[in-house]
């Protein structure tokens, strides 16, 4: 009998021990970390109208309107970095707002990094990077590895392999100096170091050849043949991220405060909204899409919270008992010297 309790008792033990192997074996330490920080993650089951969506989501999935650009009024806070918040409105109310950065390319070198461990919050990385803002950038795999393929600091990080036929970011170190009283007239000579290239008709090795920093990522919201990048219509809406490029050259990240967006609904209203991008790529969603500013006396910090799955009739929402995510993968910026 004592053998008995004895066994009956180790076997919770047994169990859980069995449970960490089998997460260790799935995800690495990274799964380990995501129990640390948030508890993991559960899909739950929810109608269009349960009262633990926003309100922005419940109005996107009762109406097919992709909303309209409010005022949109530039901030300069630094050399070469300008912020606003577009509101975007349905029947003249409010249902999402696009925190944005806007930033000259000439002042600002652009670096992306990957913590497959999962252990970096937005925060710690704003501290590691001394960046001036850091977003989260392209996908990542359950062990926190790169899902498309990135360049850090000239690293060939994720798949060596993989078909992309969307869009790249691509910067480069070069002329990494600036006089940063100069004008930006007199900075304009200065090669660009950032911008988005359409891989529709250039494979992404070509596009890093020349880069120091660069990750892949779908799908192409903005720019490219229009024939070549449908974005299939759909319901999943989530907080999303974005970086962009405006006709004048500057580098526009941006990242929703809700989750009004479907992707296609993201694309038909960045083409048509007042930031006069040219290309714009799509970052990872939902409550990654993160966005940190510390520039002069400005600051901004933001996570999302958000996404569902809709198909036909069923709503799934994304759910987490507590804490907060890590960023496998950002983006930052961190002022040429």
């Amino acid at each position: 009998m004592r053998k008995i309790l004895l066994l009956a008792a180790g076997a919770p033990l047994l169990g859980a021990i069995i449970g960490v192997v089998g997460l260790y074996a799935y995800t690495g330490s990274y799964g380990f970390n995501v129990l640390l920080r948030r508890g993991g993650t559960v899909w739950v089951s929810v109608n269009p109208g349960d009262p633990r969506l926003s309100d922005s989501m419940r109005t996107a999935l009762t109406t097919e309107t992709v909303g309209e650009a409010g005022p949109l009024r530039w901030q300069n806070v630094g050399n070469g970095f300008d912020v606003s918040e577009l509101p975007v409105r349905v029947g003249g109310q409010e249902v999402d707002r696009l925190l944005l950065a806007r930033i000259d390319p000439h002042r600002y070198q652009f670096v992306v990094r990957n913590a497959a461990a999962g252990n970096m919050g937005l925060q710690d990385w704003m501290a590691k990077l001394h960046a001036t803002i850091v977003i989260n950038g392209s996908y990542y795999s359950p062990h926190g590895t790169p899902d498309t393929p990135l360049l850090s600091d000239h690293a060939q990080l994720g798949p060596t392999k993989y078909a992309a036929r969307e869009g790249a970011f691509v910067a480069t170190d070069a002329n990494a100096s600036i006089d940063a009283s100069a004008s930006i007239d007199a900075s304009a000579s200065i090669e660009a170091s950032a911008s988005i290239v359409d891989l529709a008709h250039e494979d992404w090795q070509t596009a890093f050849r020349n880069a120091d920093n660069a990750l892949v990522s779908y799908p192409l919201l903005v720019g490219g043949d229009p024939t070549e990048h449908r974005i299939k219509p759909s319901d999943w809406l989530a907080n999303r991220s974005f970086v962009g490029q405006d006709r004048a050259g500057q580098i526009i990240l941006g990242t929703t405060v809700n989750a009004f967006f479907s992707l296609s609904r993201l694309a038909t209203f960045l083409r048509g909204s007042p930031l006069d991008l040219t290309y714009a790529l799509n970052l990872d969603g939902g409550p990654v899409a993160c966005q940190a500013i510390a520039v002069g006396h400005y600051a901004r910090h933001f996570c999302g919270q958000w996404e569902i799955q809709k198909t036909d009739s069923a709503v799934k929402l994304l759910t987490w008992p507590y804490g907060s995510w890590a960023l496998p993968v950002v983006l930052a910026a961190i002022p040429k010297h």
